[in-house]
């Protein structure tokens, strides 16, 4: 079922009704698909709208499962459409105008970051100017009521410390066994094992390292010195996050070959002081309440709005078998 705003009960003159039946698509090149108060949107707007996203799911899908994943893009689609109508009807109601100068300026500066803007294509100027309108409408009616206090900020801070975390360090020394070959497992094993058995009996690591290892760190004991959380391979981080300093790992096997590793050094996990994240957070904050506040706008022209929607799978062809997803109608922009 489509959502409550989509379904209202006004209905427009009988001649409205008349001009926008929409045909299946083997029946007619464009036609209405939606109403959004007194603006239509075409089937014709829809295929260029969904036609970068249609092209790249027929090349990853087939059979069912492309006709499923085309109806849900034709609906985000049509949602975005409608959203966006909505908005570019606000700014119209507020007196929000872009002039040709301020298009020409965000023209030039589109061109400066490498995106291509044909100047003589009246679609792509027109989505140029209704961008603008967009951002303004979005600034004034939402962004420039959101405030950010400083118990905002000190309360995401508490609550997100992890994210300010400074990554772990550790002072490391490795033994590595590297096959001398693909067919040379065996002998590799079998020096992994002398190697651990040794360790075992007490010879120091970095006198077996300096006799063993294939490592180019050998000749100093096998030491590797400071590392960060997320430097090593995987399983390597595995390995050492149990261990205590002093503490030796199991053999370890990754691509390069097989480790043997000693913790030596172990720093607890950091937090960044709150006066170096404070203007990070604030930016966090504000943005995640501008998003807030930009939904609830949003839904609040929705709630007002005459929509009306007269759209049949026009695109992507008679329905498949089984449920289709409908995605929940929230802003695209």
């Amino acid at each position: 079922m489509a959502p409550d705003w989509l379904r209202h009960t006004v209905f427009f003159a009988l001649g409205l009704i008349a001009q926008t039946s929409l045909l299946s698509a083997a029946q007619v090149e464009d036609g209405i698909i939606a109403i959004v108060n007194s603006d239509l949107i075409m089937l014709s707007e829809m295929k260029r709208e969904l036609a970068p996203e249609r092209e790249r799911i027929q090349k990853e899908y087939r059979g069912d499962g492309l006709a499923r994943r085309l109806k849900t893009a034709e609906y985000m689609a049509l949602t975005s459409m409608i959203e966006r109508k909505l908005q570019l009807q606000e700014a119209k109601a507020r007196g929000i105008t872009v002039t040709d100068q301020e298009v020409q300026q965000a023209v030039q500066q589109m061109k400066r970051q490498g995106r291509t803007i044909d100047e003589t294509n009246q679609a792509d100027m027109k989505s140029v100017r209704e961008q603008l309108a967009l951002l303004r409408i979005v600034d004034r009616e939402v962004q420039s009521g959101v405030m950010v206090a400083d118990s905002d900020i000190k309360r995401y801070f508490q609550e997100h410390r992890d994210r300010f975390a400074l990554s772990e360090e550790y002072t490391l020394s490795q033994i590595l066994i590297r096959p001398r070959s693909p067919d040379d497992t065996a002998d590799a094993m079998e020096k992994v094992r002398e190697v651990m058995t040794r360790l075992k009996q007490g010879e120091s690591f970095e006198d077996v390292a300096l006799r063993f290892s294939d490592g180019e760190n050998a000749s100093h004991g096998g030491r590797l010195g400071l590392v960060r959380q997320g430097e090593l391979l995987p399983g390597i981080e595995r390995a050492i996050a149990n261990l205590v300093p002093g503490g030796i790992s199991d053999m370890i096997e990754t691509s390069e070959g097989f480790h043997i590793v000693r913790l030596e050094e172990k720093k607890p996990k950091q937090f960044r002081p709150y006066e170096t994240v404070r203007t990070e957070i604030q930016g966090l904050v504000f943005q995640q309440k501008s998003e807030d506040a930009f939904q609830a706008w949003l839904a609040g022209l929705k709630n007002k709005a005459y929509i009306e929607i007269k759209f049949e799978s026009a695109l992507s062809g008679p329905p498949t078998t089984g449920p289709v997803p409908r995605p929940s109608l929230t802003s695209k922009e």
